[in-house]
């Protein structure tokens, strides 16, 4: 991404991310930085392939929760992680019954895998939840939690990063399922609607690392991944 748009005369820890349709110059360094401030181990990829490897070879024999991430599906954490640890995932639920019985075994397994709608350069994240179970899972009751996700879902604040997730990442999460929302319907922001099938009924800031959680490890992907 770098690499096609700058032809390499750039320093590899500098990324590009497109925001509100232009695109702002980031320092991944500093962006870790400001996590490891906030109380988070981090590591870096430069893909999605990386990132899954070093995960297989990080979680063994442990039971495993995810939260509900098309990015962790795109990535086949899923596959990669049953060989050899026990996982539950609601993404693999045929129906609401069932997937309310996966996410609520998610909450007490060892380890904990979600994403974000979106990140901060100052180490805030945020996200949008309809049922609970993603936030809830994130939150407590693990070893350890891992947040995945792309450089796509970093912006320059926080401010930024709660609109990302409500006129980005709740659209697209919500036409995904099929939601007959304003935001759907018109396909361009989030309208805080009324609908039955709002999606966007929490909204979670994670400023630092939760207490009582030995470890919480931001995984940062360079590549477009999920919403």
């Amino acid at each position: 991404m770098v690499k096609d748009l700058y032809k390499g005369n750039i320093k590899p820890h500098i990324l590009i991310s497109l925001y509100k349709g232009g695109a702002i110059i980031m320092d991944i360094n500093a962006v870790k930085k400001a996590f490891e401030k906030n109380r988070y181990s981090v590591s870096i990829f430069s893909n999605a392939s990386e990132a899954a490897k070093y995960l297989d070879e990080k979680i063994d024999n442990h039971t495993v929760g995810f939260g509900d991430s098309a990015t962790m599906h795109k990535m086949g954490l899923y596959d990669l992680l049953s060989k050899h640890n026990t996982v539950h995932d609601p993404f693999q639920s045929k129906d609401n019954d069932e997937f309310l019985e996966i996410a609520t075994r998610c909450l007490t397994t060892e380890i904990f895998l979600t994403s974000v709608n979106a990140a901060s350069e100052k180490g805030e994240m945020v996200n949008i939840d309809g049922t609970g179970n993603r936030v809830a899972g994130s939150l407590f009751g693990h070893e350890k939690v891992y947040f995945i996700f792309g450089t796509n879902k970093i912006a320059p604040t926080l401010d930024d990063a709660i609109w990302r997730a409500r006129n980005i990442a709740a659209p697209q999460n919500s036409k995904k399922y099929n939601l007959r929302t304003p935001c759907v319907i018109r396909g361009d922001k989030c309208y805080d609607c009324a609908s039955p099938d709002r999606i966007c009924n929490t909204l979670n800031i994670y400023l630092k690392k939760m207490n009582d959680i030995d470890d919480v490890e931001i995984i940062i992907i360079d590549e477009n991944l999920g919403f």
